[in-house]
């Protein structure tokens, strides 16, 4: 073997041999364990040739090197095994490596540098490095990157710096652990420091999207953050982060806010175009029908973009004229695109009013000439409340039909009681209020006022037989021949001062028929007071006139001039 190297690598008439006596000549003597300097002598296909002062060269597999092979004459650095080998001295530079770099990892772990490595493989709880030299370092997890790893094969292959926090041999082995995290955090601190020095808000700056919330997207630049809000992604309305940038895009953007002690950088991309405000009341005016897209429903109303940029709100009460909207998508969904009229606006807020009705005939304008007081109209009954009920007259325009209205005479407690739901009614309009959108018709009033008449065929001081229809703590409640009901209240329920009320309220029963004298009538508020005490003083009085009339005619006394007597 050595003959066939020797006629590969002859220079001129010079031998091997010749070279390495010439150079044991010249080295100082070498101990076994250390590392010592060789110089190549010959370079194989699998094999290097080194002189390390010995009487021989020492051989080194090619597969020790890293990277480009040594040149002859070259001088490299080996571990020194056995100078006295069976085969001459046992030599290795993968040995020497590991050994000069354990040195080198001792002073970095002293000093606090950091060392070159490469992530090789994934191990349980973290990562081993390949730190060259045949050395492999564990690196935790945990500290493995500067952000929380979310996939651990992404790293495997990175090539990086890493401190050193721990070295020690077990069983005969050197092992290391090593630290990422503390080296990157280093490094984006000094990055971001540099950002805050040289750039300027209105700086352009190039990143990449890191990550979303539901307020907009972090980007990366270069190691920390800036945050792009969702109302800087564009001047029109943005719903989803997402539907702007994506995620590892690499984007341009506007510096637009920077606090150097909170450490916070906000960015923009709309200010890369025009704010359209500025133009605003040169293309828009008051009272103007414009076209728009619905962008967004909420519970109170709708978003409509006239352009990008400029969006607007229309509140539900500007939805109809007639109708009762109770949520927007009762007649809007998104996308959808319709003319609006713009009700107002405040630039320096970035606000329009729209409207959605006035774009529509208001059919309330023409309601008071097709619904004036005392026309009747045929509706339906769309609702029914305690206080009364809604009637509807036509698409979008109800009527209110009080409880009261329903009858003339009957104690309504509730107008369901009446009338029913859906149920087909002739009523009569009562009011027609065009300036509140309001209309009041009844039932009762499509028949003549029985109080009015009541109240011409009983005067005051007028007697009737009616019927008990209710009883109570406060009276007793009488109804007269023609259907009007009226109260004897209980202090005019007996004569006798000493009867109580309690007491004398027990003759009476429902369905009873009894005599009263008519105390007083309010025909606007219909109604009617009755006593039974008035009436029997007045019974009394008429048969004292009568008995008096029958003695002396001259001088009759009649009920007539009795109830004159008291008014």
């Amino acid at each position: 073997m050595e003959k066939e190297v020797e006629n590969n690598v002859a220079q001129g008439s010079e031998s091997i041999h010749s070279q390495l006596e010439a150079s044991l000549n010249k080295m100082e003597p070498v101990e076994d364990g250390a590392n010592v300097k060789a110089t190549v002598v010959a370079v194989t296909d699998d094999t290097v040739f080194v002189d390390v002062g010995c009487k021989s060269e020492g051989k080194i597999p090619v597969s020790e090197f890293a990277g480009e092979l040594p040149k002859v004459d070259e001088e490299i650095t080996v571990y020194l095994v056995s100078q006295f080998g069976k085969n001459g001295p046992v030599v290795s530079k993968q040995k020497a490596d590991e050994k000069r770099l354990w040195e080198e990892f001792k002073v970095a772990a002293e000093q606090n540098t950091p060392v070159d490595g490469t992530i090789a493989s994934v191990t349980k709880g973290g990562y081993y490095v390949n730190l060259g030299g045949g050395i492999s370092a564990f690196l935790p997890i945990s500290q493995a990157d500067a952000q929380k790893v979310e996939k651990e094969d992404k790293l495997v292959g990175v090539k990086s710096k890493f401190y050193v926090v721990r070295l020690y041999s077990q069983n005969g082995k050197r092992n290391v652990v090593v630290n990422r995290r503390k080296y990157l955090e280093e490094q984006i601190n000094v990055n971001r420091d540099k950002f805050f020095e040289t750039i300027k808000i209105g700086d352009s700056v190039k990143g990449a999207v890191k990550s979303f919330t539901s307020f907009g997207a972090f980007i990366d630049l270069g190691g920390f953050d800036g945050l792009l809000h969702i109302n800087d992604m564009s001047w029109g309305h943005v719903t989803r982060p997402k539907d702007f940038v994506k995620k590892g895009q690499e984007i341009e953007l506007k510096v637009i806010r920077l606090d150097p002690e909170g450490k916070r950088i906000n960015l923009s991309l709309k200010h890369f175009a025009e704010d359209p405000w500025v133009h605003f009341e040169e293309k828009y005016h008051l009272n103007d029908i414009v076209d728009g897209k619905v962008t967004k429903l909420t519970d109170f109303g709708a978003f409509i973009e006239l352009e990008e940029g400029i969006e607007g709100l229309a509140h539900i009460s500007e939805f109809s004229w007639t109708k009762k909207i109770s949520k927007p998508s009762d007649m809007v969904k998104e996308g959808d695109e319709l003319k609006c009229m713009i009700l107002g606006y405040d630039i320096q807020e970035g606000r329009v009013s729209l409207g959605l009705k006035q774009v529509t005939v208001n059919p309330w304008d023409s309601l008071a000439d097709k619904y004036p007081v005392g026309t009747k109209v045929n509706g339906k009954v769309v609702k029914i409340t305690n206080s009364g009920a809604f009637v509807q007259l036509e698409e979008g325009i109800d009527a209110f039909l009080a409880g009261e209205d329903l009858s003339w005479t009957k104690k309504i407690k509730h107008p369901g009681s009446e009338i029913k739901a859906d149920q087909e009614l002739e009523v009569i309009v009562t009011e027609c209020d065009v300036e509140n959108h309001r209309i009041r018709v009844g039932v009762k009033q499509l028949t003549d006022n029985p109080w009015k008449a009541f109240a011409a065929e009983y005067k005051v001081g007028g007697t009737l037989e009616g019927e008990v229809t209710s009883i109570n703590d406060f009276g007793i409640f009488v109804k007269a021949p023609n259907g009007i009901e009226g109260l004897v209240n209980k202090a005019n329920l007996s004569d006798d001062r000493e009867v109580p009320f309690e007491e004398a309220v027990k003759k009476y029963n429902v369905g009873d028929k009894v005599n009263v004298y008519v105390v007083s009538i309010d025909v606007e508020k219909e109604r009617v007071a009755f006593s039974v005490k008035e009436y029997k003083r007045a019974q009394d009085r008429a048969e004292i006139s009568q008995y008096m009339s029958s003695s002396n005619d001259d001088a009759a006394y009649t009920i007539g001039d009795s109830l004159k007597d008291q008014q």
